[in-house]
């Protein structure tokens, strides 16, 4: 089909080669193993069309499937199969490679494969190759791995800093070192973060690598969003092409658009915002509520295979930093023509809902339209005004909101649905970039409001689209796998409480159990181990429901300046409604699964670098406070040690296992707990602890802590006295009969 990505160029009659949805759906379902003759045989491919099967096997490969192998990729359960896919991460503390699956559905973390040593003679594996290896179990989740064959990856990448010819990695992950030639250096002054590639080594010493590019000064103020933005090689600029595209739009009129400028629409967002593409009003009506949502029309803007398509589709979501934001479109339409400013005409789809005095809707619209917002407001703002009755701001519209949130409310309260109450870290700033405080972001009922007319305007959505039988991405949150409801029943079974069997599960049983801990200490673990439990919400063009809000059917509509999938939504309204040339193409429809795919992998790509930012920053901002005692909950339990988290700002780091009391250690996985054979100390997951910040390692972000109290009696058992290892967190000597940890 012209403008599938999956065609080859220059396709040879016959049949048409296999779309990569099409093969990966053949590779899932064959039941045995299967090569080149399989596929082409039950595809009914040519001799002629071979090389183009084996161009796109090979694109394949990189991604994780490896049909030439037989092997195809791990999709459940905890064992990897004999033969997997896997790219190196990182070294040991002996140096050798460690690896993982390139592809993982199975559940909680990927396993590690430990390499073996290469053959005399070969490169050693660097981190960022992607491997064919033969893998054998070693036991509690590690396997042992030989390289069957290299299948890509090209040079590792590697992100560190410079040192007087070596490069310290930023990922903690990675524990060597690389040495560079002064040759390679690059120029490189010493303290600065720099890009570097592998380079081919022999099996001793530390492995060379070559600086490709300098990013400035490790303290500099901008440095950890910088070092995140690489580390997850998010794309940072423009197309020239798409940057042309972008300066060369122009506001337009009304013509052929809903006249919305006399409403007295608002937006409410955080003091911090960037982009303001939402805007709301409401008003009584016959008993009832009328309320309307207008999004930027980023769909007149943005064509399908336009230069700015391509790139927003590449990056497919923004990604915010708390020193900067990575747009997916260019500032002169995130910030400028589809940021609905106040007081400024902007083109804007908008929905019209009508709900009855209970929260149920009773009728919804969609159109294109003109407005102009009339405020910029804040969340805190909004909420000031309803409780002091601030006379400058337009009193009447808040309350209707307000009225209208309020019934919607009480809907989503019949209907049942998990709402999770963990707060969000805020980094504060100050004027030179140094950090000021992390403090948690106060979540208002402001933001509730919001956010039920961004669901609300989501569900119209999916509905519309359903029924003008128009392609749909919807977004999809499927209910907690058994394995993940059983470990959530059993640490819940240590406080007494319980949840149903897996088949009755509803998100309402959730929100008891919520409400059953909402004064107890445990609180915030218990919400964060029901957040465990929850599966990953994703895209897809097929419906799966929302089990997080208890909804049939639910698609984003609502913020296309940040998320492609929104973009996608647009195109499709206006092509169902027939509001313009501008909606969504056969192409593209044609290519859904795929863009589900990948901006599922960039929204995942995008939430990991903006969690690892505010994850150094704290490592930053604690550097200056090594030595506190700080009052801390055990967030988890491994055979290395604790992981533990500040009551004061949520900051998390390790307590090592070798700081802990001299004992043999004993873990056990489906409790969340560590018992001591001797002392009969115990630490479980959820339990009150005081520790030391023994380190602070703002280049990797990391915190290693030491416990100085809160161990607690085995259940069953009396006190022990605490046999404390040696100052300094060094490794104490092993008890008698101890076995290695």
């Amino acid at each position: 089909m012209p403008g599938d990505p999956d065609a080859p160029d220059h396709a040879p009659a016959g049949p048409a080669l296999p779309s990569r949805e099409a093969l990966r759906r053949f590779l899932r379902e064959a039941p045995g193993r299967v090569g080149k003759s399989e596929i082409a045989r039950h595809f009914g491919l040519g001799v002629e069309q071979r090389p183009a099967l084996r161009s796109l096997m090979k694109a394949l490969e990189e991604e994780g499937w490896v049909p030439e192998a037989g092997a195809r990729p791990h999709r459940g359960g905890g064992t990897l199969p004999e033969m997997a896919a896997l790219e190196v991460f990182g070294t040991d503390a002996d140096g050798e490679p460690m690896a993982r699956p390139i592809r993982w559905e199975g559940h909680g973390r990927p396993p590690l494969v430990l390499m073996r040593p290469e053959r005399p003679g070969q490169p050693a594996l660097a981190p960022g190759e992607r491997i064919l290896a033969r893998v054998r179990p070693l036991g509690g989740g590690r396997y042992e791995g030989r390289t069957f064959k290299r299948i890509g990856g090209g040079p590792a990448r590697i992100l560190g800093v410079y040192q007087e010819g070596r490069i310290q990695p930023t990922d903690r992950r990675q524990r060597s070192e690389w040495s560079v030639s002064p040759e390679n250096s690059g120029g490189a002054e010493p303290g600065e973060l720099v890009l570097a590639e592998a380079m081919p080594g022999g099996p001793l010493g530390l492995r060379p690598a070559r600086v490709v590019e300098r990013l400035g000064p490790m303290d500099a103020p901008r440095a950890v969003s910088m070092l995140c933005i690489h580390a997850h090689r998010i794309p940072e600029h423009f197309p020239p092409e798409a940057l042309a595209e972008a300066e060369r739009a122009r506001p337009i009129g009304p013509e052929g658009r809903e006249d919305l400028r006399a409403l007295p629409l608002v937006t409410i967002d955080g003091e911090d915002a960037r982009d303001f593409d939402d805007a709301v009003w409401a008003a009584a009506e016959d008993g009832g509520w009328r309320v309307v949502v207008a999004i930027a029309d980023v769909a007149h803007y943005v064509r399908p295979g336009s230069a700015l398509d391509r790139a927003a589709r590449e990056r497919g979501n923004s990604v915010y930093f708390p020193d900067r934001v990575v747009p997916m479109l260019p500032e002169a339409l995130s910030n400028g023509l589809c940021s609905l400013r106040p007081e400024e005409e902007r083109a804007c789809l908008f929905v019209e809902m009508r709900f009855d005095a209970r929260g149920g809707k009773t009728g919804h619209r969609f159109g294109r339209g003109l407005m102009r917002s009339s405020a910029r407001l804040t969340y805190e703002q909004v909420e000031a005004a309803r409780v002091a009755l601030d006379a400058t701001l337009p009193m009447a519209g808040i309350e209707a909101l307000y009225g209208a949130y309020a019934a919607l409310a009480a809907a989503r309260g019949r209907r049942g649905t998990l709402d999770l109450d963990l707060p969000e870290r805020r980094v504060l700033l100050a004027e030179d970039g140094a950090v000021r405080g992390v403090v948690p972001r106060q979540r208002l009922d402001s933001h509730r409001l919001i956010e039920e007319f961004m669901v609300a305007a989501n569900v119209c959505a999916a509905e519309e689209l359903e029924r003008r039988r128009q392609p749909l991405l919807y977004r999809v949150h499927e209910r907690p796998s058994d394995e993940k409801l059983e470990a959530l029943r059993q640490f819940l079974g240590a406080m007494e409480l319980e949840l149903p069997p897996s088949d009755q599960i509803h998100p309402r049983h959730f929100a008891g159990l919520l409400e059953q801990v909402a004064d107890r200490p445990e609180a915030r673990l218990v919400h964060e181990m029901v957040l465990r439990a929850q599966s990953q919400a994703a895209y897809a063009p097929e419906n799966a429901g929302h089990f997080g809000l208890a909804l049939a059917r639910y698609a984003h509509f609502t913020s296309p300046i940040r998320r492609y999938a929104d973009l996608v939504v647009h195109r499709a309204l206006v092509s169902g409604l027939r509001l313009g040339a501008d909606g969504l193409e056969e192409a593209e429809a044609a290519a859904l699964e795929d863009t589900a795919e990948h901006i599922t992998r960039t929204e995942r790509r995008a939430a990991a670098a903006e969690r690892e930012a505010v994850e150094r920053y704290l490592a930053l901002h604690m550097a200056s406070r090594v030595g506190g005692m700080f009052a801390a909950r055990i967030s988890g339990v491994t055979r290395f040690g604790l992981f533990v988290t500040l009551e004061e700002n949520g900051a998390g780091g390790l307590v090592p296992s070798s700081s802990l009391p001299d004992d043999q250690w004993t873990h056990e996985e489906a409790a969340h707990r560590l018992t001591g054979r001797h002392t009969r100390l115990c630490f479980s997951l959820g339990q009150a602890v005081e520790v030391r910040l023994a380190e602070a390692m703002p280049l990797t972000g990391g915190l290693l802590f030491q416990l100085l109290g809160g161990a607690a009696p085995a259940p069953g058992a009396r006190r022990g006295r605490i046999r404390r290892g040696p100052p300094g967190g060094g490794r104490p000597a092993p008890a008698r009969g101890a076995r290695p940890r």
